[in-house]
């Protein structure tokens, strides 16, 4: 058993259930419309013998794509195997001291993973009583700082004076801004990266764009922070991205048109569903993402959580300190949220 004493032990990230059969599935924030027109035509008549051959390992059809609808220069955009590849890829690049990282206490669950992983040290800093991020607690020495802009699990968007506030006080060290929910009606803090070049935006398909079962995310940031990004990269695996993904990453970015109309339908049904879950007697922050971090005032968050399950609803529940009597509940269709508070109200005993 000597063996295991040199084995890399984590506590590994835990992902939302994936169920099979009819359900509505609310609990992983998955876009509940189809990818763009284009890339389902492409998908339909891509010539497979071109699998036989390497990907291009710089990814040039995509970066390029990406550059020309974010007016960047190719050398300023990384693309990797959805959002959770290329924030990796930050972490084992840009968090390199012996100095704390800094991230939120509630976020996304991944963060803490990545730093154990690669032994970062870091700090949670506390979120405040209505889930807002703090910017003066990020006003200390540490080895970076990494903010989900809008936070995840608790949907609510910080704008860009708390973004400054933060980047100001973290001139000589990487801020990594995630962006994944940011197409839902927040702000994208990609305009402040000609006065900050220690900003890295992150964003991805796997949301907005409906391609999750795909895996594409990207990085947009000064060319030398890609550059770094890239030689770590080719130092871990060149061919990150398929050729098939590649392509069908472009056609999704084409069609702007269907991306702001499909992601239009997603807000319009959150704010109706906002107004139901109130009437229900649900108490949430104002959410710009396509999910809402809610608790009801007098019925668990577990007690609601099993009951929607054995009714073939999934949400997401985590049993953790300060979250535990919260459901993030993702906006599907319009029926999908109907038929769950129908099912809500049954559950609370309402009429």
């Amino acid at each position: 058993m000597n063996w295991e004493s040199n084995v890399r032990k984590v506590v590994p990230y835990v992902p939302g259930e994936q169920p099979t059969g009819r359900v509505i599935k609310l609990n992983t924030n998955e876009n509940p419309y189809p990818p763009a027109p284009g890339v389902e035509a492409l998908l339909k008549g891509y010539d497979v013998s071109l699998l036989r051959k390497y990907p291009d390992p710089a990814c040039s059809s995509l970066v390029n794509a990406l550059a020309g609808k974010y007016n960047v220069k190719p050398s300023q955009v990384f693309v990797g195997v959805g959002s959770d590849d290329v924030l990796a890829m930050a972490f084992l690049t840009f968090f390199n001291s012996d100095k704390k990282i800094l991230f939120p206490d509630i976020t996304y669950s991944f963060y803490d993973v990545w730093a154990d992983l690669f032994k970062i040290p870091y700090e949670q800093i506390p979120l405040d009583d209505k889930f807002r991020i703090i910017p003066e607690d990020y006003a200390r020495e540490n080895g970076g700082v990494v903010i989900a802009n809008p936070n995840a699990p608790t949907g609510v968007f910080m704008g860009f004076d708390g973004i400054r506030a933060i980047l100001d006080k973290n001139r000589d060290v990487v801020c990594i801004v995630d962006e994944a929910y940011v197409d839902f009606g927040a702000e994208s803090a990609l305009s402040l990266l000609e006065e900050y070049d220690n900003l890295l935006v992150i964003q991805t398909f796997s949301k907005s764009r409906s391609m999750a079962g795909l895996r594409i995310g990207y990085a947009i940031g000064s060319e030398t922070m890609i550059k770094y990004l890239n030689d770590v990269k080719y130092s871990f695996n060149s061919y990150t991205m398929t050729s098939l993904t590649l392509a069908l990453g472009v056609e999704a970015v084409k069609d702007d048109e269907y991306f702001k109309a499909t992601c239009a339908k997603i807000v319009a049904t959150r704010e109706a569903l906002k107004i139901k879950l109130k009437e229900l007697g649900f108490e949430f922050q104002d959410s710009k993402t396509n999910f809402i971090f809610a608790k009801h005032a007098s019925v668990s968050a577990e007690h609601i959580f099993t009951e929607l399950k054995k009714r073939n609803i999934y949400v997401r529940y985590w049993n953790k300190p300060r979250i535990s009597e919260y459901l993030r509940i993702t906006v599907g269709t319009d029926e999908e949220c109907d038929t769950l508070v129908a099912n809500l109200r049954e559950i609370l005993g309402m009429k």
